[in-house]
């Protein structure tokens, strides 16, 4: 697992240098990499471009189903309500995330009721650049 949050880390790289909010997220289904995406809300002027709901449209598009219920979705942050509800939506059943979000995360008060397993892999390296990003913005 942890070689695959390890790749998800590497996803922010890229909403860095388009100034975006750096989460990274993965879809993984029998521990092949199906999707994969990034931040783009900024990059796209779009509110919902958050890198989970990008990385399940690729996924939904590339099985050809909106039932996700085999995969496994890694994200560097909790995810927050958009995200939540479309992870519920799709049917995961397992994320795999870094960070907890308290602001804004909602995947920790939902994820009990709708029978999905957390797992946090805690990085370090990850949340300095997380709290740099921010300081910067401010």
């Amino acid at each position: 697992m942890e070689e695959y949050m390890l790749k998800t880390i590497k996803l922010c790289d890229k909403a860095l240098k388009n100034n975006d909010i750096p989460v990274g997220c993965m879809i993984l289904k029998d521990n092949k990499i199906i999707s994969k995406s990034y931040n783009k809300k900024y990059l796209l002027h779009d509110s919902t471009a958050h890198a989970e709901i990008l990385a399940i449209r690729k996924a939904c598009k590339k099985l050809k189903t909106t039932h996700l219920d085999e995969c496994t979705l890694y994200v560097t942050l909790e995810p927050c309500m958009m995200c939540t509800a479309a992870i519920i939506q799709s049917h995961i059943k397992k994320v795999v995330y870094c960070l907890k979000s308290p602001k804004y995360g909602h995947l920790l008060n939902e994820a009990k009721k709708n029978k999905i397993e957390c797992v946090q892999i805690y990085n370090a390296e990850y949340e300095k650049t997380l709290k740099d990003f921010f300081i910067e913005k401010r």
